[in-house]
């Protein structure tokens, strides 16, 4: 692969900033990577409630950016770019967790919901209908749907739940290890890889709609509004499919961390 004289300039630039933190250089690299913060705050904004500010994911993700930039390390062979839509987005995720805007009742609904479907598939052995899902929460389909929309904004936060944990640099989440590889310890990569194949077999079990609004969200990073003008769906349609998608992922990999499948 041909490197151009503009990256090779850059990765000089990245291996001296390493050794002087030079403040000019930071600079630089701050004001040449401020578009990726809005880039990233604009995808978590998708999934957030309209009270949420999209001004503030970009000033909680310029946290994400700087942290980022102090601690990339261009030796590992890992773009820059990778590695910060990771930090970036992990800082806009824990600041959210912190100021708790999710209510408890939703939260609560989420994980009622995430067990009633593990616990179903589990005994079916397939994906579980809406009808048998909402009968045993004792709900109506419509009802259930409507939950559905409710803890939509929560699903964002779940696939970011850090599923793995070694050192500060060896935090993933589970929304990471469905994208780019890093370079991590050994152990960490094992359980990495584990988690994929858990996530690719469930995939092959979704519906196909779900299955393609997974894979062109977080692989092909389309916007769930340009998602339903692909599957000729609305957008609030496709915010429905995605929760369920996702807790049914989540689900599979509770069951699979408990050694149930």
């Amino acid at each position: 692969m041909m490197v151009t004289l503009e990256q090779k300039e850059e990765d000089e630039l990245w291996r001296e900033y390493r050794k002087t933190k030079d403040w000019a250089i930071r600079e630089r690299f701050v004001i040449q990577y401020a578009p990726l913060v809005k880039y990233v705050a604009g995808k978590v904004a998708i999934a957030m409630p309209h009270n949420v500010e999209f001004d503030d994911l970009v000033g909680f993700g310029q946290f994400g950016l700087l942290d980022a930039i102090d601690k990339f390390d261009p030796n590992k062979g890992v773009k820059f770019k990778t590695y910060a839509v990771l930090r970036i987005r992990g800082a806009i995720i824990d600041e959210l967790r912190s100021i708790d805007w999710v209510p408890r009742s939703i939260r609560q609904k989420a994980r009622e919901i995430e067990d009633a479907i593990g616990t179903l598939e589990a005994q079916l052995g397939r994906i579980a209908t809406d009808r048998e899902v909402a009968n045993t929460l004792g709900m109506g389909e419509e009802e259930y749907g409507k939950t559905l929309m409710k803890i939509s904004c929560t699903t964002m936060l779940s696939l970011n739940d850090v599923w793995f944990s070694g050192d500060e640099n060896d935090k993933v989440s589970i929304g990471e290890s469905l994208e780019a590889p890093m370079n991590l310890n050994p152990d960490i990569i094992m359980e990495i890889t584990e988690v994929k194949r858990v996530i690719n077999e469930s995939l092959k079990e979704l519906p196909e709609k779900e299955r393609q609004i997974i894979v062109s969200y977080y692989y092909e990073g389309l916007t769930l509004k340009e998602i339903g003008y692909v599957l000729g769906v609305t957008e609030s349609r496709v915010s429905q499919l995605h929760t369920k998608a996702i807790i049914h992922l989540r689900s599979k990999l509770t069951h699979a961390r408990r050694g149930i499948i």
